[in-house]
């Protein structure tokens, strides 16, 4: 039976998972446009929240990253978000720059098809 309780509730209670993180997608606040999914843990939700910029945790490198603190691409917050059971968080940001470390403006930026052939979606 689902958590009504978490489903509803106007208490932020972030479920991370067993390695303390939790799923954030950073979207375009003005066209919408998915640009990327990262992962933080509670401090970096804690500092995305207290500073307006986006903050992330690096699976690879094992340390704290604020988005755009080498490249100059950041991502100011406009909203945050949280899906109804708390394991997700959606920022809606204002993106400079390129949101992919490959440059491009998403890092979705290959289409999938049928066959499951890739190709480029620009």
């Amino acid at each position: 039976m689902a958590d009504t309780h978490i489903e509803t509730s106007l208490t932020l209670t972030p479920r991370f998972d067993a390695n303390g993180l939790v799923a954030a997608v950073a979207q375009d606040a003005e066209t919408g446009e998915v640009l990327m999914l990262a992962w933080m843990n509670e401090e970096a939700l804690r500092l995305t929240l207290e500073t307006g910029r986006a903050t992330y945790w690096s699976r690879s490198r094992q340390k704290l990253w604020r988005k755009g603190e080498e490249s100059g691409h950041i991502q100011e917050v406009v909203e945050a978000r949280i899906d109804c059971d708390q394991d997700a968080v959606l920022l809606r940001v204002r993106q400079t720059g390129a949101a992919c470390h490959t440059g491009a403006r998403s890092c979705f930026y290959r289409i999938v098809g049928a066959d499951g052939a890739l190709r480029r979606a620009d």
